[in-house]
């Protein structure tokens, strides 16, 4: 295309000269059309869609707090602990950019959990969007892999023994597990290499990536709008200009909604930092003040309170909860083999790979166990252990969500219009997130045992608990096919619902 500069009067203001320079040259006036004030927003918005705006205000907060803290950490296993408390201690409002910066890990998961929960009421993960929730759960794995990384840096117990244990999880993985583990760390224990890398990985590579997803988050939520509660879409209405009758231009009146729910979000940002920024231990545990100290293990090591319903699958996957998967694997083959319109190639094809599954799984072994059979199995059939399944489930706990768009089969995207037992399961799912979230937290046994008769019954109240909750929680997605098409739907509006205030 040619270039083009547009002709100004002579005594056109300077600032309208200089706007139309840059616009012959770079498109801002376009951008800023095409993104805020010509971009067509629902007009039915309500304060859920504030959270998408926070995640942002969030990344910019990380990102500025962490140069300035970059100028005076050394990644280095002999000073970084010391280089943290210099700039507690001694850097002129150190304390506050490193609070901001630790508050602001636990802010940027708060957030971004409340701007899932919306996605998972109305439906905002449905065709035309699935690229859009594909990129936002890749912006959510990258952020685990930024805040893990993070945590290790300030080199403190909690940091040093929490890197310990997640990276040994890797050792779990058959034939690769152990070379898996080393090269992670850089050496066989965490030591200045696993900080070095974790620092790079930290600072560089994965910020810059979570840029990434989040622009082409952007980019494609603006290609294909805006979804609302009513689940509407407000493109398929448009007036003699192409313009949505629903619709109404996202700056002025969306960007004041933000500035109003930025307003509140700083100001519980600025108490926990001022008063609170500990958290009673769930922001910044106690652990982490002490140097980390190879020789001296804490008695209680667990992730960060973001990671712990994760966490809580992994350490809900015992040996007797194997037996339990086992079953699982082929009632859920079954279920497709019955419930399915599928061909008979593929029916047949699934009861095979989970015959596969369980014979891995070690399903020979396990029933030998049970029954108290003493039989010697090959290495081949000895099955893998149940960390290593462990380390599966907790992988595909947060992987399961990228499936959404495909599971959720209902005829309706927005929860207002969907039978009203369909509420109910939403809320069984977040009770039990929090449920594991909770116990994830806590170490092993904090319920106790129940004993009968000198026989214990119950080995571990809070594990039975955490292994209900982990089969709810797959339950929760992998049934969805069926759950969500079933009920009487009411029906959907033609146009969005809309009350002014």
């Amino acid at each position: 295309m040619a270039f083009h500069e547009k002709q100004l009067p002579a005594d056109a203001p300077i600032a309208e000269k200089a706007l139309n320079w840059v616009d012959a040259r770079f498109p801002v006036t376009s951008t800023w059309k095409a993104h805020l004030s010509e971009y067509y927003a629902p007009k039915n918005f309500n304060f859920w869609y504030a959270f998408g705006s926070l995640a942002l205000l969030v990344l910019v907060i990380q990102i500025v707090t962490g140069i300035f803290l970059v100028m005076h950490y050394k990644p280095d296993a002999t000073l970084a602990f010391a280089s943290v408390e210099y700039i507690m201690r001694d850097v002129p409002w150190g304390w506050l950019v490193r609070y901001m910066h630790s508050t602001g890990a636990s802010a940027f998961f708060i957030v971004v959990y409340l701007h899932m929960v919306r996605g998972l009421l109305y439906g905002s993960y449905r065709k035309p969007r699935e690229l859009v929730w594909l990129f936002g759960v890749g912006i959510f794995l990258c952020l685990m892999g930024e805040a893990f990384m993070g945590y290790l840096l300030p080199w403190g117990q909690m940091s040093y023994w929490g890197a310990q244990v997640i990276i040994n999880l890797f050792g779990a993985i058959p034939f690769i597990g152990p070379d898996l583990s080393l090269w992670i760390r850089g050496d066989y224990v965490v030591s200045d290499a696993t900080l070095n890398r974790f620092f790079s990985f930290h600072v560089i590579a994965i910020p810059l990536v979570l840029i990434g997803l989040v622009v082409a988050h952007i980019i494609a939520l603006h290609e294909v709008g805006s979804n609302n509660p009513d689940g509407v879409e407000i493109k398929e209405k448009l007036d003699a200009k192409g313009v949505p009758l629903d619709g109404v231009p996202f700056h002025p009146y969306y960007s004041v909604h933000d500035v109003m729910a930025v307003a509140v979000f700083l100001i519980v940002f600025s108490a926990v930092v001022f008063f609170g920024p500990e958290m009673g231990g769930y922001f910044l545990e106690y652990n982490n003040f002490i140097p980390a100290d190879s020789l001296k293990t804490p008695p209680h090591i667990a992730p960060v309170w973001y990671f712990t319903p994760f966490y809580s699958i992994l350490r809900a996957t015992t040996s007797d909860f194997v037996v339990w998967l086992i079953a699982g694997v082929l009632a859920y083959a079954a279920l497709i083999y019955y419930k399915t319109n599928f061909s008979r190639i593929i029916k047949l094809a699934v009861i095979g790979i989970a015959l596969v599954i369980a014979f891995v799984m070690g399903i020979f072994p396990v029933l030998a166990g049970l029954l108290h059979i003493p039989v010697t199995f090959p290495a081949y059939l000895k099955g893998f252990d149940a960390k290593f399944f462990g380390v599966v489930l907790m992988g595909v706990s947060v992987m399961i969500l990228a499936g959404l768009p495909w599971l959720d089969h209902s005829q309706v995207k927005s929860i207002r219009y969907r039978p009203d037992w369909h509420k109910y399961i939403y809320i069984l799912f977040a009770i039990v997130f929090l449920v594991l979230g909770y116990l994830g937290v806590k170490p092993p046994g904090v319920w106790g045992s129940l004993r009968v008769m000198d026989h214990v019954i119950l080995n571990d109240i809070a594990q039975s608990v955490s292994q209900l909750c982990t089969f709810i929680y797959f339950g929760f997605f992998l049934l969805m096919p069926w759950w969500s098409a079933a009920g009487i739907f009411k029906p959907v509006p033609d146009r969005v619902v809309y009350h002014p205030h």
